[in-house]
């Protein structure tokens, strides 16, 4: 069998919810929560995970018009917004965790720099990150409020890669969803799909992503650093 073929990288992009953490039960929790504040009924979860991804606004909004039927009035969004962040702040660590194999990824890659590019709200990743013991392998932090565009809007990655000094040829974005594949295709890096988050797996699967795997350690077999040999 001939070798696997290597790429070099010198910066990895990370998407967070369901591509590092597994962070579904706290976010459904604090939006039943936040529904029950509100007086509304809550939302089975397997239809939550297919809200995230966009924003707390993008998630709310959706929630609310699965909830109560109909879209929201923009001060029912806001209002929502708030209770969701309130909820969310006290829940973030309750049940959320590293996906295994993520921790053994971020060690084994650390001749790598590492930033995450997130649509959730930068002070949540950072209190995470923190929690979980791995905010320190980070360059940079951005979340969906530290640039003024989200993914798949390419700014944010266009960001971190001016921040950490290192051009898209030496960048990867690994994600779990559509909306990381089209930002890092966008920004003009190579894209990782990572199966096992919050999409399914045919979304990911026809999202033209550059590289599919399953679990955060494979990241190891396909890339190296420069000037390390390679297939």
């Amino acid at each position: 069998m001939p070798p696997r073929r290597t790429r070099t990288c010198r910066l990895f992009l990370f998407d967070l919810d369901g591509t590092l953490i597994d962070s579904q039960e706290d976010i459904v929790r604090s939006l039943d929560l936040a529904l029950g504040r509100l007086h509304l009924p809550a939302i089975p979860a397997a239809r939550i995970g297919s809200f995230v991804g966009d924003g707390v606004q993008a998630l709310v909004e959706r929630a609310l018009a699965e909830s109560a039927g109909r879209p929201p009035l923009p001060e029912e969004a806001a209002r929502g917004v708030q209770l969701f962040r309130e909820e969310y702040g006290r829940h973030l660590l309750d049940r959320t965790h590293l996906y295994p194999g993520a921790a053994e990824a971020l060690e084994r890659l650390d001749w790598a720099r590492y930033a995450l590019v997130s649509n959730k709200p930068a002070d949540f990743c950072r209190r995470i990150l923190e929690g979980l013991g791995v905010a320190g392998r980070f360059d940079v932090i951005l979340g969906g409020d530290s640039t003024p565009d989200r993914k798949p809007d390419p700014g944010p990655l266009l960001e971190a890669m001016h921040r950490c000094r290192i051009p898209a040829s030496e960048s990867v974005m690994v994600g779990d969803s559509r909306v990381d594949i089209e930002a890092g295709r966008r920004a003009g890096v190579f894209t990782c799909g990572v199966l096992g988050g919050f999409r399914p797996e045919e979304e990911l699967a026809s999202s033209g992503c550059d590289l599919l795997i399953r679990n955060l350690t494979e990241l190891c077999d396909h890339f190296r650093p420069p000037g390390a040999g390679g297939g």
